[in-house]
């Protein structure tokens, strides 16, 4: 059986911080993630993580690989070395997806941190809100809202999702990209983008001096080595291959299995009392004079009512309402109430980065107060009444019942291809929402609906809730917060027993249905990017069917079917195996602005003439923003072919696979020795009931090693187990008694005769004695590295080497006391322990050479790429004289020569500077060049420690 001393051993092994590059170096978070193993995953994580020294890299993976999953494993390698002060900064919309990706994946606590959340933390007493327990989420806005705090916290690592956004961060004028760099200046980054080149390769100067200001020179001297005609390309790209890694989709496909997407067009023919409220409502929202409409947030409040409007006529009542109280309390004295959009936006669940970004571009400047005449304000109240009358006499609408029509054909599309019968409907207001919960359960669907919202109220909801906590009282799976909870109940609901979710915006961030093959999008979004998101929730990795995607078109609107067309031929959103690609949501620089360009043609358009007019200019410019893409350029920087790249991800794949295997039987041994009065195991099922807790705050249950959730199996704490991991509580517990555990010196006889498998290298100890030490020597220099050194001699007083001491603990032992270790052997094992820790210092000295190396090169070139800006400059000058000498010589007057000789002293002049100025910028970039590598220097310099965990004496039976 095991022993302390194995568990010793086993402890520290797997808890060991390896060196970069190390072929465990990921085992603690391979291990603990509940993702498929997926090569280009895996060394893209190795690649992050390859150099102690670097400010970080960029993973480039083309759109559908997964850099979420990447990221999430250097997170959770971090995690698991304790380096715990971690931040993703991303775009609002996804925030919750990544603490949701980050929890059910990784096992890695996880806080969005917004404006709410920060002043709740601070009245709570938080001085600094940001340092959590967890790893922090912040928008893009917010963050750079935050710069200062930021700036303020050590992070170990900083994630940005969607780095595109940051390609002209070196700008100046770039307000978020500057605040985000001052905020997050000298901290380790990884960015994340699928396209890193969009229009030109200044992005990339853009990328790479927001990881590191000193990998080139300044703006100037990037253009004029690279971007420049005759530009350096080679060059350049080997320069990027040190710190930015794209994997393509074609590489992969051996590893990775996509679906398509199939889109299907479901048109509806609004009735004439329909057509009549929507253009009464338009000809309202066109009136540049209301009162009910805010000036200052004018553009805001009337997309806010152009969505309600096209939703339902249910939805556009109940803000007519709204509108018609406010002027209302506004004729009655009340102070008007400029920010009511705010409550309109919450109650209706409207995504609330839309918000954000449309006031933050409002035009401020005109505060003065509104002038009120009271019979136009009488008239206007009148009028919205009337029209909030119109759409309360709807009833039931032409587009909810295409709404049956459309399900009949999903679900027939779904039963032919042997999919659940699941679909998602995605609406864009709560009332619209409730609206259709209720025609669909009384019109075939009763009890097979479930509504999915951001504050999931209702009885309806309660109710499941209830009940799931119930069911998963015993598991890990209830974490005691309710909205988290919530939406795990609604999710299984969904999953287990509804046909239907029936989802505001809410459902659009942070919720993986892959269970689900059919995208219902009732509200069609301007936003392609949310419009992206949405589909994303069913159509991503591990969907294991076509995803169909149904939109409804309104066949009496002239711009509703241009926006569709669009959408459809310019995106590519709905059809396709990964549908709008990154690289053309990538060539606008925000859905919001797009939206913008949409309202501005709704608005000022009356004709069918105009409208046309207006979006042919619109997919004009866009046509010109998407072919702009500098694809041959891209290709050649980015996309790192070599023959063997096939052979090298099967490879990286065994690897893996092979040390997980490995991981996952040390940690199962390990935990039945550690375990074995507090529990009892199912070996066959690694499974194991724990009646005893070692701890308070570690619950009783069953739990299953996390290694054996096969592949797009539903997670195991689905059905009551709790998910055991190195980073489980109790996982860490079990870690750190056997540790702690006592290991005097005694003997340990290793019975090879009865162990199941043949190792031949302890199977030629057989027989054989002697005395052995373990120590553990820790190396800090620009990372710490934990290395175990055995050092063994047999009675012959010949050396055992390190694999065969590795192999010898995989064996079962029994133990006996032990006379002291003489003194002669104790010198030998301290001669060999010493030996081998030379051995590997040397190694690891090696190693950090290298990288001192890579990082000495790259200030080098930083260096040079100054000068040459500067040189540059020069050579330019001297050219433009002697074209102006040129010229003067064929000057036909005397007044004509005199121009030119003027010029021509000018540029003498800036010459003589230009001289000057290099000598001096020579000497300040070398200064700055030394400055640099003395502090590579002075990181570099080791500290190191070495501890005995146990010495034994040993044999082989």
């Amino acid at each position: 059986m095991p022993t302390a001393y194995h568990s010793k051993y086993i402890a520290y092994d797997l808890t060991k911080q390896a060196p970069p590059g190390d072929a465990d170096q990921l085992s603690m978070s391979l291990f603990d993630a509940s993702v498929d193993l997926n090569p280009h995953q895996i060394e893209a994580a190795m690649f992050a993580l390859q150099s102690p020294i670097s400010e970080g890299a960029i993973l480039a993976d083309e759109v559908g690989l997964g850099k979420t999953i990447e990221a999430g494993i250097v997170l959770c390698q971090k995690w698991a070395e304790r380096k715990r002060r971690l931040l993703i900064i991303c775009p609002a919309s996804i925030r919750q997806q990544w603490a949701n990706e980050l929890t059910e994946k990784f096992n890695l606590p996880a806080v969005v941190i917004d404006a709410k959340t920060h002043r709740s933390l601070r009245r709570e007493g938080h001085a600094s809100p940001l340092e959590q327990k967890a790893v922090v989420i912040l928008s893009y806005h917010y963050a750079a809202k935050l710069q200062d705090e930021l700036r303020h916290i050590a992070w170990d690592l900083v994630v940005i999702d969607e780095a595109h956004k940051l390609r002209n961060a070196y700008r100046p004028s770039n307000r978020i990209g500057q605040a985000l760099r001052w905020g997050t200046e000298g901290r380790k980054k990884l960015l994340l983008t699928a396209t890193p080149l969009q229009n030109s390769l200044m992005e990339l100067y853009g990328l790479t001096s927001f990881i590191d200001e000193n990998i080139f020179g300044d703006p100037n001297a990037f253009r004029a080595k690279y971007v420049n005609a005759g530009g350096d390309i080679p060059g350049l790209r080997q320069r990027l291959a040190t710190f930015c890694k794209r994997t393509l989709r074609k590489q992969v496909l051996e590893y990775v299995r996509y679906t398509q997407r199939r889109a299907v067009t479901q048109p509806f023919c609004p009735t004439d009392a329909e057509q009549a409220l929507y253009d009464a409502i338009s000809r309202f929202l066109q009136r540049e004079d209301s009162y009910a409409i805010p000036t200052r947030q004018r553009h805001l409040t009337v997309l806010i009512l152009r969505k309600l409007l096209a939703s339902s006529s249910h939805a556009i009542a109940g803000t007519l309402a709204t509108l018609q109280q406010r002027l209302v309390d506004l004729r009655d004295g009340a102070e008007p109430d400029d920010n009511w959009t705010d409550d309109i936006i919450t109650a209706e669940e409207i995504e609330e980065e839309l918000l954000d970004e449309w006031l933050a571009d409002e035009d401020e400047a005109d505060q003065s107060p509104t002038v009120i005449e009271p019979a136009r304000l009488r008239s206007e109240i009148d009028e919205i009444a009337a029209l909030a009358a119109m759409a309360r006499s709807i009833g039931t609408d032409t587009k909810s019942k295409a709404l049956l029509t459309a399900l009949d054909i999903g679900f027939a599309e779904q039963s032919r291809m042997g999919a659940a019968r699941k679909a998602l409907i995605f609406t864009e207001s709560r009332r619209t929402q409730d609206y259709l919960y209720a025609f669909l359960e009384s019109h075939g669907y009763a009890g097979q609906v479930v509504t999915f919202s951001g504050t999931n109220n209702g009885p309806r909801t309660a109710e499941i809730y209830d009940q799931w906590v119930k069911a998963n009282a015993n598991s890990g799976r209830v974490t005691g917060s309710r909205a988290i909870d919530l939406r795990s109940a609604l999710i299984d609901e969904f999953r287990d027993h509804a046909s239907i979710m029936i989802a505001t915006e809410a459902a659009a961030e942070g919720v993986n249905l892959q269970f689900c093959s059919q995208v219902i999008n009732y509200d069609l979004p301007w936003n392609p990017q949310r419009i992206e998101q949405r589909i994303g929730r069913c159509h991503r990795y591990g969907q294991t069917h076509d995803v169909i995607v149904i939109n409804f078109l309104n066949e009496r609107n002239d711009a509703d079917q241009r926006v569709h067309a669009l959408l459809t031929e310019k995106f590519n959103l709905f059809d396709g195996v990964f549908g709008a690609s990154d690289d053309v949501l990538g060539s606008i620089e925000s859905g919001v602005d797009f939206e913008k360009r949409i309202l501005a043609i709704y608005q000022d358009c009356r004709t069918p003439d105009e409208i046309v007019a207006a979006f042919d200019a619109l997919q004009a410019e866009l046509d010109e923003q998407i072919s702009a893409r500098m694809e041959d350029t891209r290709k050649a920087l980015l996309e790192h072919f070599d023959e063997d790249v096939h052979a090298r991800l099967r490879l990286r794949l065994e690897n893996a696979r092979q040390q997980l295997d490995r991981v996952g039987r040390a940690f199962w041994n390990l935990t039945e020795f550690v375990l074995q009065d507090r529990a009892s195991f199912d070996e066959d099922a690694l499974t194991f009931e724990l009646t005893s807790p070692p701890a308070a705050d570690i619950p009783k249950g069953r739990y299953h090693l996390i290694s054996r959730n096969a592949a797009g199996q539903r997670p195991l704490a689905e059905h009551g187990y709790f998910l055991y991991r190195l980073s489980h509580p109790l996982g860490e517990c079990v870690i750190e008694q056997a540790k702690a555990a006592e290991t005097p010196i005694a003997e340990l006889r290793f019975d090879i005769s009865s162990h199941p498998g043949r190792v031949a290298v302890v199977e030629a100890l057989k027989g054989r004695s002697g005395w052995l030490t373990l120590r553990r020597l820790t190396v800090s220099a620009f990372e710490t590295e934990e290395y175990l050194l055995f050092s063994a001699i047999d009675d012959a007083g010949r050396s055992i080497d390190q694999e065969a001491c590795t192999k010898l603990f995989g064996i079962a032992a029994t133990v006996d006391e032990c006379a002291i270790l003489p003194q002669d052997l104790s010198a030998r094992l301290d001669a060999e322990a010493d030996q081998h820790v030379r051995a590997t210092l040397n190694r690891s000295l090696e190693a950090n050479n290298k990288h001192f190396a890579v990082a000495r090169e790259r200030l080098e070139q930083w260096a040079e790429d100054k000068i040459f800006a500067a040189e540059k400059a020069l050579k330019d000058t001297k050219e433009q004289i002697k074209m102006l000498r040129r010229e003067a010589r064929q000057a036909t007057t005397l007044e004509e020569e005199h121009g030119f000789q003027s010029r021509i002293q000018e540029l003498e002049r800036r010459q003589r500077k230009q001289r000057q100025d290099i000598f001096a910028q020579e000497d300040e970039i070398a200064d700055k060049r030394d400055e640099l590598i003395a502090g590579l220097q002075k990181r570099m310099q080791r500290a190191q420690a070495s501890e005995t965990l146990f010495t034994i004496r040993w044999s082989v039976v």
